[in-house]
């Protein structure tokens, strides 16, 4: 039996933002996000086994995640085969917060963000995929295992290694 219509809103309802947010996440771009979205939950309906019991935002998540991966493989073949100039987005500029805090430190902590998503994009795919699940998507260490499909041992030894990382590049950061 197929997922009915009303199964789909209610995944979509109650975990589309958290999807949908590790997608533009993972791709860093708006176009590749959306078509990730949606070929995330197309999946979901053909496979058609979200076990309601379980974690479906994990399962989710899972089907995020290989997708993601299968695409970036299938891109690297094409790339190997015949390399092509890739268009970015423009940026959009991130308006600061209105707060009580004086601008300097509103710049600081804005620029200290920065550093940190740029240490995160630049970590090896292994590790930056269990940060992302961890921190992004508050999932345990045991869902981002059955995600991932490695041990929890594992998951915990990438996690560890990259916060180490992380902290070590923002006291080069706060140094410099």
């Amino acid at each position: 039996m197929l997922m009915n219509k009303e199964q789909l809103e209610n995944y979509i309802k109650d975990y589309g933002k958290e999807i949908y947010s590790f997608c533009k996440t993972l791709t860093k771009n708006k176009t590749d996000a959306d078509d990730l979205y949606q070929d995330t939950f197309l999946k979901a309906i053909e496979l058609n086994n979200i076990d309601t019991n379980k974690n479906p935002k994990s399962y989710l998540l899972g089907i995020a995640v290989n997708m993601w991966r299968s695409k970036k493989r299938r891109y690297a073949r094409r790339e190997r085969i015949a390399p092509m100039q890739s268009l970015s987005e423009d940026a959009s500029i991130e308006q600061l917060p209105v707060s009580s805090k004086p601008l300097d430190e509103l710049m600081i902590e804005k620029m200290e963000k920065e550093k940190v998503r740029t240490i995160i994009e630049s970590l090896p795919e292994k590790m930056k995929l269990v940060i992302l699940l961890y921190y992004m998507d508050e999932l345990t260490l045991k869902e981002i295992a059955q995600i991932l499909k490695i041990p929890s041992g594992t998951v915990k030894s990438r996690l560890h290694q990259a916060r180490k990382k992380i902290t070590k590049e923002m006291e080069v950061y706060r140094n410099e």
